[in-house]
């Protein structure tokens, strides 16, 4: 198994070749590294410019990684524990400013889709106890704070932050997203939508 301190190497690579840009607000993401769909496909829209992210569905019906994360409570837990409702995942940082902008909207979100989908927001912050208390201030009410300080999530998914990952019932993917997006659109509601 790898030690901590070759993973924070491994994550400062990644993070200096492509990682969460903090120099271009406006971005809305970190990269434009995956797969996007064709045109034709539903793009929901960012908050920033109203620019469009595009939805990576290459690995449709594939099962999540099987990295452990820490729940709230202090538990080791595994997207595949929330299996017989759809799962949102969303891989965020509290110094990943695209992150931290589209987080009020999954909030409001999480809220509108109440029992049908779970909505895992993951801190990939090194610092997990500076997660709780960021959300708290952020009056972030319906998204629990779930940690990743290995960062086992985004490194099995080699992606950068924020992504979103819809997964159904069953626990298969079924699209993913790189980049801030408004998760209170019509257009976020259809993609969500897919997975019921």
């Amino acid at each position: 198994m790898a030690s901590r301190s070759a993973i924070v190497f491994l994550l400062g690579l990644a993070l200096a070749a492509a990682g969460c840009d903090r120099q271009r607000p406006g971005d809305g993401q970190a990269t434009a590294a995956h797969n996007a769909t064709s045109p034709d496909e539903v793009q929901p829209t960012r908050k920033s410019h109203g620019a469009h992210n595009a939805v990576d569905r290459h690995q449709r019906g594939l099962a999540p990684v099987d990295a452990f994360f820490i729940s709230p409570d202090g538990q080791r837990t595994r997207i595949a524990d929330f299996r017989g409702k759809p799962v949102l995942l969303n891989l965020w940082a509290t110094w990943c400013a695209p992150c931290v902008k589209e987080l009020p909207t999954l909030d409001a979100l999480a809220g509108q889709l109440g029992d049908k989908v779970t909505v895992l927001a993951v801190s990939q912050d090194m610092e997990p106890a500076k997660v709780a208390p960021f959300v708290a201030a952020r009056h972030l009410t319906r998204l629990k704070p779930y940690t990743d300080p290995e960062m086992g999530l985004s490194l099995g998914y080699r992606i950068n932050l924020p992504t979103t990952i819809l997964f159904d019932a069953k626990g298969h993917e079924v699209w993913r997203t790189s980049g801030e997006m408004d998760w209170t659109s019509d257009a976020a509601r259809k993609l969500i939508d897919e997975a019921l």
